[in-house]
């Protein structure tokens, strides 16, 4: 159990849309995040209750980081092990309709397949639908960048009405689906989050992933066993640093950061 004095939990459970608070400092840990997570599919809005409670624990939707003594980083994936470099692929990325650049990302065929595969074809868009047109719909600094709902698009915490101790908020990030169907299991974790520049798949839990995946700013080990790495930026790395500090606390970006086209790279 850990205490602060100014923190705040959405409850959830199995079958809501899960969050929580921007990182805070304690005094025997860090910093808190929340997971790359997946809201779930519903109704437009859901009512949660709004606390600020004094002691938090750890449980499994709900990771801090820890220090480095008592996480430990995985070693780093040695160059070559997994990736198939010839079909790298890439986002262009517009930030309120203004070019600003690629990023470019290795796949790691070899360890992840399956789940490269859905990366790879939802940036050609070979089955009709894929990334292209969505947006980065929550970004924290210091943490992640997250994208990949094509599909319903919607970006941010709406705050509709504020009575007594409930807050009505419009969840992020609720579609997107799989080439395989709309979602699909986890491959494996073999692949840590070791540092800055992975590519990660989100999710809403064991075996839910879709389309939506997130690309870490640091490393993010208390995400290993929970969240399908499967590759990362080999090139644009400084767009995604430019594309980080447009995040809020929250995870509401301050800008409309779109992915105006993506492909393989020839």
């Amino acid at each position: 159990m850990f205490s602060t004095t100014s923190a705040f939990q959405w409850l959830h459970n199995d079958t809501k849309p899960r969050y929580m608070a921007p990182p805070f400092s304690t005094s025997s840990q860090k910093f808190a995040y929340p997971s790359p997570i997946l809201s779930s599919e519903g109704n437009n809005s859901s009512l949660y209750n709004l606390l600020t409670p004094s002691f938090f624990s750890i449980t499994s939707s709900f990771p801090f980081i820890q220090s480095s003594t008592s996480n430990p980083v995985a070693p780093l994936v040695k160059p070559g092990d997994g990736e198939d470099s010839s079909k790298n692929c890439f986002f262009d990325i517009t930030v309120d309709s203004a070019p600003a650049g690629r990023i470019t990302f290795k796949l790691y065929d070899k360890i992840t397949p399956r789940t490269a595969r859905n990366f790879r074809e939802l940036c050609t868009g070979q089955h009709g639908f894929g990334y292209a047109g969505s947006s980065f719909h929550r970004i924290i600094p210091q943490f992640m960048l997250q994208g990949g709902d094509f599909t319903r698009g919607n970006v941010g915490y709406s705050l509709t009405c504020f009575l007594s101790e409930k807050l009505l908020i419009q969840p992020q990030g609720t579609g997107g689906k799989s080439i395989y169907g709309r979602t699909f299991a986890d491959e494996n974790f073999e692949l840590k989050h070791t540092k800055p520049g992975q590519l990660s798949m989100a999710n809403a839990g064991r075996n839910t992933n879709g389309s939506q995946f997130f690309i870490t700013t640091i490393a993010t080990p208390w995400l290993n066993g929970k969240h399908v790495v499967f590759g990362e930026v080999i090139e644009g790395m400084d767009l995604v640093k430019k594309i980080e500090a447009l995040g809020t606390r929250s995870g509401t970006p301050r800008a409309r950061v779109a992915i105006a086209k993506s492909g393989i790279v020839e």
